[in-house]
């Protein structure tokens, strides 16, 4: 898995919106409200600041200026809201199908892990792209229209509508993902790019008819901040779509006020108490429902021996899909999951077709200020029980020679990928070798960056990346052609 001023203008006075909307600046807060009724309780959250009218009009006529997509934004307290009551805010408990997405993030350290500083939430994407091998569906819901094509290379789609855009970025949003694109790239995402080598024709049959790629444009997006306690809930105003600034200004202020609404005054949702039980024994029986037999499993592995003696491939992670049919609401699952394996990267994306539920420690690649950062983690072991025995399994794992030789392999693999796409002369191993801790295990960790080549975008670095040799092996061509996978990798993108 993996991962982004204004002058002294003033719009005619015939502009009109809710005060407390904020495109960029401060002013003093304001008290939080209480309201309720005899029978269901309202939270209302006052904003944290508030310019005036003139003001917020005068800096969007100077971002207009500037660029064509500019963000309309304001921040609340979030005090009374939290990331996942705020998601079924946006999204009922019976709309699986509605695109959207929730990040969330726990720091690695100790087993008491520490809450990452934000939380990102999105619903409702204005455009949606689906792929199933070359046949892409373009679902463009401001305009409400459908069109299909037939690309080379899906990921070439997404680029095309993104040019001309330039984004203003606001000072007074946070260093987190304020928008974009957001979606899944399956495992045979690669075959767009080594399309002589392997090609759609060679892959393994679809027993799950999903799409191969399917990303989401989310304008509107929610980030919390859990060390300021507040929520910034943000718009992109796009000028193209409008006669006018001052028609974008007022839509924008409209639709960001809807929003707003959505999470500020809001009829508390209600979600399941659940209970929570670590021993998974006392729940029915083993997995059984398998990809793979046990036969066909060894058979696989004595596949990979032959390899490996004959020099073709250097490492390998076979993998197989166990099933259980349940009738957990999956995002009751999420909330399961973010208890018992708490990790930097916890996902709950619901797409087209299906529901992707992830904890995950590492990502896939990762582009910000032209910086490329590869993070492979490869070589794991328990947590101590003491912090004498957690350094001792340490130690351990240091020395561990299959352990070692399995990282330095995939860091060599993240070399080679960053270099691809990286200025000559600008790879370099940040880190090397060292241990990270979660709540249940630790792993090897280093970290691979690079400089972007001049021409070439976070697109090129994530196809390059995919997918991501912990999930696969190397060489990742040969090994993708002789072994069937069964993974999907989540992406965001933002400008």
């Amino acid at each position: 898995m993996e991962t982004l001023a204004v002058g002294s203008r003033q719009l005619p006075s015939t502009l009109t919106s809710p005060p407390t909307v904020s495109v960029s600046g401060r002013a003093s807060s304001s008290l939080a409200l209480l309201r309720a009724t005899p029978r269901v309780r309202t939270l209302r959250c006052s904003a944290l600041s508030s310019p005036s009218l003139a003001d917020q009009s005068e800096k969007f006529v100077e971002a207009s200026k500037k660029g064509n997509l500019i963000p309309l934004y304001r921040s609340i307290f979030s005090d009374h809201l939290t990331p996942v009551l705020a998601y079924r805010c946006l999204v009922k408990e019976d709309d699986r199908d509605a695109p959207s997405f929730l990040f969330e993030s726990v720091e690695p350290g100790s087993k008491d892990s520490n809450v990452g500083r934000y939380s990102v939430i999105g619903a409702q994407p204005s455009i949606e792209i689906v792929a199933k091998e070359n046949m892409v569906t373009i679902m463009d819901h401001r305009e409400g229209c459908r069109t299909e094509e037939i690309v080379e290379d899906p990921m070439t789609v997404p680029r095309r509508i993104m040019e001309g855009w330039t984004p203003q970025l606001v000072d007074e949003l946070p260093e987190a993902f304020c928008g974009g694109w957001v979606g899944y790239f399956s495992y045979d995402t690669v075959r767009y790019v080594e399309t002589k080598k392997l090609p759609f024709a060679s892959a393994p049959p679809d027993d799950r008819n999903l799409p191969d790629v399917h990303l989401g444009l989310y304008d509107d997006v929610i980030v919390f901040d859990h060390v300021e306690k507040k929520a910034h809930v943000i718009h992109w105003v796009q000028l193209d779509q409008y006669s006018s600034v001052e028609e974008a200004f007022n839509d924008g202020i409209n639709r960001l006020e809807t929003l707003v609404s959505r999470v500020h005054d809001i009829i508390t949702p209600r979600l399941p108490a659940g209970s929570i039980e670590f021993n998974t024994q006392l729940f029915g029986p083993e997995l059984e429902n398998s990809s793979l037999t046990s036969e066909e499993y060894k058979e696989a592995v004595l596949k990979a021996k032959e390899h490996i003696l004959a020099g073709d491939i250097f490492q390998i992670v076979l993998s197989q899909r166990f099933e259980r049919r349940t009738f957990a609401d999956p995002f009751e699952i999420y909330r399961a999951l973010r208890i018992v394996n708490p990790s930097p990267y916890m996902t709950y994306l619901q797409a087209r077709g299906c529901i992707l539920v992830a904890s995950s420690p590492e990502i896939l690649t990762h582009v910000k200020k032209r910086t490329i950062t590869n993070r492979p983690l490869a070589g794991t072991v328990r947590r101590g029980k003491t912090a004498k025995e957690d350094l001792m399994l340490e130690k351990q794992l240091l020395n561990d020679e299959k352990q070692c030789a399995e990282h330095i392999m995939l860091v060599d693999l993240g070399r080679n990928d960053v270099g691809k796409v990286s200025k000559p002369g600008s790879v370099k191993v940040e880190k090397l070798m060292n241990i990270e801790r979660y709540s249940h295990v630790m792993h090897i960790s280093s970290t691979v960056t690079g400089e972007l080549l001049d021409d070439l975008t976070s697109w090129d670095a994530l196809r390059t990346a995919l997918p991501v040799g912990t999930v696969s092996g190397a060489p990742k061509v040969f090994i993708i052609s002789h072994f069937p996978p069964f993974v999907l990798q989540i992406c965001f993108i933002s400008n």
